[in-house]
């Protein structure tokens, strides 16, 4: 019996011998992926024939877009996910840092859709910036897509084991990132200079850390890994009549020192694989497909060596599944900022601390921030506070404060203008811009606001504004009594309109803008047609109180694809100096509501409805809502309408419905067809005749193209009521 214990003994010692033995037998296999751009696609493909093949990666080290890749692979994710993660990703607002329109307030969309040219001054210094991208956009995107691994602080504790490389911009040094925050190294190792601005990490300037090592083999022998896999997609050393255009002479500079160190490296690589790539760019992404297959290529040429690493028996990686894109947010951390508030903050974020939000909530409200442009750098972590996140914000305050900005336009009411604007930041006190216009051409005119942004708490406003054109228009502000009186079908009109207002208004349901105010208005005109009879129509002075509600999602202004929007207004006229003699206390009321919808890609349907009333006894008709014309920054109740000249219609209310298809059959170059409608006369709503058919139409067929100036359009409209045609034409941005 004691011989048979220790044979069994000894047998199992030998057989535990035998099992740890193979067990350590079997090579740990790491894989370098190196930095190329776009070229990196490649990695994908590879990634797919090693899963093919059983190959389990247990150490990834990545440099730029090979930190990209790497990185995603490391958090979990397998090869054909990273494939659909890659093929929906849109590089194109990836490499502009997009910013959606709706993320922007008034101040902020008027940068983009008022002014062509800004100069910002930093003690009278024209500023440059420092890269094209702040690359907020990728790392919105990097958050959300690491964000099964956000709390893990070392990278050794990833799903998979990882680091990667970047460049100390100060020193020219190497740094190995390989502890920290995932989507914030990732970033830094892919911040190609002057294309994505620099990240800070521990007080460290990193760059592209394919400037100091694009290949980081050592480093991932270091992790243990027996057997090196490597992926080399950077470009060769180019020729004159190759090097074309700054992006290529940049890389080109990038590789004069890593192509010789790369000999080198090649020589320490187990299987060395190089897609085929030279003919693609670093920023050839809309060939991601054939750069994925490039990849896929160069791995199946040495898939002899590659399945002796591996069991297909064995499924080497199942992916992330599915889960919650929600996050539970306990505190938001911002460290104390010098010209900005707390509630500013949290306002532009439009959530609040104790609130369940998802990632694409996150993503609005750091765009909201980015939008601003009040900060010159922004960055986030999400800290682990027990069940739930913190949120820890770091804001870099912009030093410069001062704008010049620039506009031109052109149309057939104001005709030519030059629009000059100077812009200041906190004038006076935090979260305030003061901006002035002034507009040099045929019509001088300027508009001057004043704006105190509290965030979530009501914020407050001033506004004047010098409005001015001459024209010769169908409508006498009078029904048409002193056109027939004279004779004639149309009068000679100088406008001029001045108003002075005081505001508050507070964002509502974190959507709308909800305001309400005090505003003085001068309002004088006056013809030359008319010298013998009158040739002051009016000269007041008006008092009024006035209430709005706004929203605006639309992705376009002036060819909007998607979105919807809706104004409406209350304006209470108690007061007037009453130059012509008619004024009685009456309101305005109106409202505008709009959709638009894209349909095959490149076919947008816009629809809109409007209409306004006056209530009140008979008043001054120099407020009545009049219709005509296009391509003009509307006041008052001037509103735009195909197939009449400007100033064409008029009454006291009015409703009107306008459709619109959008054809863009080339990038920012658009064909469109619109038909609108509308009933106007005095006292419209009284009777049903505004639910009647239609006593106004018109048409227009136009062609528009999207420049950096605005947009340029030329439309030809008709009415079947007066069988005559219009050509009308506008440049730039309307103001």
């Amino acid at each position: 019996m004691r011989k048979t214990a220790l044979l069994f003994v000894a047998f199992f010692t030998v057989l535990t011998s035998f099992s740890q033995e193979k067990k350590q037998s079997k090579p740990k296999i790491g894989l370098v992926l190196s930095g190329g751009g776009a070229k990196g696609f490649a990695h994908i493909g590879v990634l797919k024939v090693l899963e093919q093949a059983g190959v389990k990666i247990d150490y990834i080290g990545g440099t730029s877009m090979g930190a990209v890749v790497g990185g995603l692979y490391a958090s979990g994710y397998n090869a054909h996910q990273l494939d659909s993660i890659f093929k929906a990703t849109n590089f194109d607002e990836l490499i502009k840092d997009f910013i959606p329109r709706s993320s922007k307030n008034f101040y902020e969309k008027k940068n983009d859709e008022l002014y062509a040219f800004v100069l910002p001054f930093n003690k009278f210094r024209i500023g440059i910036p420092t890269a094209l991208s702040k690359g907020l956009y990728n790392y919105n995107l990097l958050n959300r897509l690491t964000k099964n691994v956000r709390h893990v602080r070392d990278f050794k504790d990833l799903p998979t084991p990882f680091i990667c490389i970047g460049s100390n911009i100060e020193t020219g040094e190497e740094v190995l990132l390989n502890e920290g925050y995932l989507a914030k190294a990732i970033l830094a190792s892919a911040a190609f200079p002057t294309l994505f601005s620099p990240v800070e990490i521990d007080n460290k300037l990193l760059v592209d850390g394919g400037v100091t090592n694009n290949y980081p083999i050592e480093a991932v022998r270091k992790m243990g890994a027996d057997i090196v896999i490597g992926v080399d997609v950077q470009d060769k050393l180019l020729d004159r009549n190759k090097l074309k255009g700054a992006t290529k002479i940049l890389v080109q500079i990038t590789n004069l020192q890593s192509i010789e160190k790369m000999k080198k490296k090649v020589t320490q690589t187990d299987i060395y694989i190089k897609p085929n790539v030279e003919k693609y760019g670093v920023i050839s992404f809309e060939d991601g497909t054939d750069l994925i297959k490039s990849g896929e290529e160069a791995a199946f040429a040495v898939y002899e060596k590659i399945k002796d690493l591996g069991d297909i028996s064995i499924n080497t990686r199942k992916g992330l599944p599915i889960t919650s894109d929600s996050l539970e947010i306990k505190n938001i951390v911002i460290k104390p900022l010098e010209n900005y508030t707390r509630s500013y903050i949290i306002g532009k974020l439009r959530f609040k601390q104790d609130s369940k939000i998802t990632y694409d909530d996150l993503k609005k409200g750091i765009d909201n921030l980015t939008a601003t442009q009040n900060f010159s750098s922004i960055s986030y972590t999400l800290e682990k506070n027990e069940t739930k996140d913190d949120l820890v914000l770091s804001l870099t305050e912009n030093p410069v404060k001062t704008y010049l900005k620039f506009g031109l336009h052109y149309d057939d009411l104001y005709k030519s203008g030059l629009l000059v604007n100077f812009t200041q930041k906190k004038t006076f006190i935090k979260n305030d811009v003061t901006s002035f216009d002034l507009v040099l051409g045929d019509n001088i005119r300027y508009n001057l606001d004043y704006y105190i942004d509290n965030g979530f708490y009501w914020s407050f406003g001033f506004k004047s504004r010098l409005n001015r054109f001459n024209k010769n228009v169908s409508t006498d502000f009078n029904e048409g009594d002193l056109l027939e009186q004279l004779g004639i079908k149309s009068i000679n009109i100088d406008f001029s309109d001045f108003s002075n207002q005081l505001y508050a208004q507070t964002i509502f349901v974190q959507k709308f803008l909800l305001g309400a105010g005090f505003e003085y208005k001068h309002l004088k005109i006056n013809s030359k047609t008319t010298e013998n009879v009158k040739p002051i129509f009016e000269n007041s002075d008006y008092i009024s109180f006035l209430g709005y509600i706004k929203y605006d999602s639309f992705d376009n202004k002036y060819f909007p694809k998607t979105g919807w929007y809706l104004t409406s207004d209350f304006q209470y006229f108690p007061y007037s100096t009453n130059y012509s003699k008619q004024f009685n206390n009456f309101s305005i009321v109106k409202g505008d509501v709009g959709f638009a919808r894209t349909f095959f890609k490149k076919i947008a349907l816009n629809v809109q409805t409007e209409a306004g009333f006056a209530i009140g006894e008979k008043s001054v008709p120099y407020f009545d809502f009049v219709l005509g014309g296009y391509g003009y920054n509307t006041i008052n109740n001037f509103r735009h309408f195909y197939g009449y000249d400007f100033l064409s219609l008029a009454g006291d209310s009015y409703i009107k419905s306008t459709v619109t298809v959008d054809y863009e059959f080339l990038k920012k170059n658009h064909i469109n067809a619109s038909a609108n409608f509308s009933n106007i006369e005095d006292n419209l709503f009284e009777s049903t005749k505004w639910i009647s058919s239609p006593q106004y139409s018109g048409y227009a067929l136009g062609y528009g193209l999207e420049t950096i100036i605005g947009p340029i359009e030329l439309k030809y409209t008709w009415s079947p009521e007066t069988g005559k045609g219009l050509v009308w034409f506008n440049i730039g941005f309307w103001f």
